[in-house]
């Protein structure tokens, strides 16, 4: 069976930077399932994945248009360190839900100063070519739920699920709720405060 719209499929995959530095790999834990044609995988390898079967094995590259978008010098900004309100010790790499501009989005803090913190809404892979080495392991034809539901049920790895695992992957799906995991607490929950909706504001696509 052939990868097309409506199907669930099973994947493996090592996902590299363009330097060719190792970013995330599932070969030694669960593979990645997702549906097909739901906009639950960054376009680019969505794209290169139609029409493939069971035991294909390819090298793909996308380019930051088809993956994770433009690195955009807006969604970093400085916010006070009052705004996090009685948050003890943040430090770079922590998430938090920011309300923006743009609406409610993940930020990632990347420096701590004297009394102001950087963040950052921009995906950590954003304005980055990817290379993926990508297994196919099994296609199948969608439940009529998972269908309705636009994804599969059943455990996976992080790789460009709808985010329900999420910044973890890095395949992945545009709606991070939890991400990418894939961007004011460690716990992204947990919403900021006034300050941190700023200017411009901060994908398992996302």
């Amino acid at each position: 069976m052939k990868i097309t719209e409506k199907c669930a499929v099973s994947i493996h995959y090592r996902l590299s930077d363009a330097k060719g530095q190792l970013v995330e790999s599932s070969f030694e834990g669960e593979p990645m399932i997702y549906l097909h044609g739901a906009e639950n995988m960054i376009p680019g390898l969505e794209a290169a994945l139609e029409g493939k079967a069971q035991g294909d094995i390819l090298d793909v590259t996308v380019d930051a248009e088809q993956g994770y978008g433009p690195y955009h010098d807006g969604l970093r900004q400085e916010v006070p360190l009052s705004a996090f309100g009685d948050i003890e010790d943040i430090v770079p790499g922590m998430r938090f839900i920011a309300e923006t501009e743009m609406g409610q989005r993940p930020v990632q803090v990347t420096e701590v100063k004297d009394d102001v913190v950087v963040v950052d809404g921009n995906h950590p892979l954003a304005g980055q070519s990817l290379v993926f080495n990508v297994e196919v392991l099994e296609v199948r034809a969608a439940t009529e739920e998972e269908i309705a539901h636009g994804h599969i049920h059943a455990h996976g790895g992080g790789c460009g699920g709808h985010g329900h695992s999420h910044e973890g992957g890095c395949c992945g799906g545009d709606h991070d709720h939890g991400h990418e995991g894939g961007c004011c607490s460690d716990d992204e929950t947990k919403e900021a405060k006034e300050g941190c909706d700023g200017n411009g504001g901060c994908g398992c696509r996302h």
